[in-house]
């Protein structure tokens, strides 16, 4: 869809990356690194500097104990510790369970482990999930479930209640429940980010996957970790070996110097964000989508329905030739695509240029 913006130079409302600058503290220290010539392979699971900044972050931000010795994995990006946290854990013929709609790198994830994907269905407009479906998707084969919250790309903050119902699925079934946290600091209206493993009897049974990416707009630095249990944490790193050997070296340094920021830094990134997704639920509302408001993440969700086309690629392609803003099919999310037929998501990760220019835009929408 990127590529497609710039080919008919369309308003890119579709991947989610920011068009606005990284905080000039990581930018500086990064430059500091790369002139101090650590420029040379950091330990293959991570600098030891970004393993100690990791552990105190979540020690400062959950009051949760991570040993950066044995449990921590460096990766290149949330995207390489998730696929090797599933290669480590998973054999051909387990069975793994994802809900849908879905980020969607899961799927080829876990047909990369040869494995079986069990779905279980999201509802709007809450995003809900049935309780008996997911019990029943659980069985002696299923060895993980995949969890992402804040959810890409329907903007769900799982609760409390919820994680401990899907923590409890695991326990009883002695899976493995693998959290991909990417957006934990982006929520709204008083929501909460609560990790899986940081929950009373998940230490043994959760995989935490996370990064530098969204939190601190550098999605082009590929800096991510995994927390996991010393023993898979072994495992984990050794699929991360043979994967890519290790994370950019001078960026592993900025990102320890990054992860020190105060709660303040943190607080500020989800107001900033809080104003940039009423905006684009304002311009998508004026232009006729109806919107299902996420209350975490950088996407909106709509439902196309009341456009009249035949799908979401037909949609798309109008948006694209016609209107010259981008988002993404919502069919893409989904197994079965005809489920998200009617869908469209959008990013409000942008500058408020961008909204500006999508909105003059859309409005050509309503008006058709």
């Amino acid at each position: 869809m990127t590529r497609l913006a710039v080919r008919y130079d369309a308003v890119n409302l579709a991947q989610g990356f920011p068009d606005f600058p990284a905080p000039a503290e990581i930018k500086d220290a990064a430059r500091a690194a790369i002139d101090a010539d650590l420029n040379q392979y950091a330990i293959t699971w991570g600098a030891k500097p970004l393993r100690d900044a990791i552990a105190a972050k979540y020690r400062r931000t959950y009051g949760f104990a991570v040993d950066p010795e044995t449990e921590v994995t460096v990766t290149c990006g949330a995207t390489e510790g998730m696929i090797a946290s599933l290669l480590a854990a998973v054999d051909p013929e387990d069975e793994v369970i994802s809900f849908d709609p879905f980020y969607e790198n899961y799927g080829p994830d876990i047909q990369l482990c040869g494995a079986r994907r069990r779905i279980v269905r999201l509802h709007p407009p809450e995003w809900s999930f049935d309780p008996e479906e997911l019990r029943r998707a659980f069985s002696r084969r299923t060895k993980a479930i995949i969890l992402n919250t804040p959810n890409n790309p329907t903007g769900k903050v799982f609760t409390r209640e919820e994680l401990e119902f899907i923590g409890g699925l695991c326990r009883e079934f002695d899976s493995l429940a693998i959290t991909d946290e990417i957006y934990e600091h982006i929520v709204y209206d008083g929501e909460r980010h609560i990790p899986m493993v940081t929950l009373p009897g998940m230490r043994e049974h959760a995989v935490l996957v996370n990064s530098m990416s969204k939190t601190f707009s550098v999605t082009g630095w590929r800096v991510g970790w995994v927390i996991a249990p010393p023993d898979l944490t072994s495992s984990i790193r050794k699929v991360h070996d043979f994967l890519t050997v290790g994370a950019a070296a001078p960026l592993q340094y900025a990102s320890a110097a990054a992860l020190a920021a105060g709660e303040e830094y943190y607080a500020h990134l989800a107001s900033d964000y809080a104003l940039r997704r009423d905006i684009l639920l304002e311009l998508l509302e004026s232009a006729g989508f109806r919107c299902f408001r996420p209350k975490g993440a950088y996407y909106v969700m709509t439902d196309i329905a009341g456009f009249g086309f035949a799908d979401d690629l037909a949609f798309a392609r109008h948006l694209l030739a016609q209107v010259g803003v981008i988002g993404v099919p919502g069919s893409s999310f989904y197994a079965d695509r005809r489920d998200g037929s009617q869908q469209m998501r959008f990013c409000f990760c942008k500058k408020a240029e961008t909204l500006q220019a999508a909105a003059e835009r859309l409005a050509k929408v309503a008006k058709r």
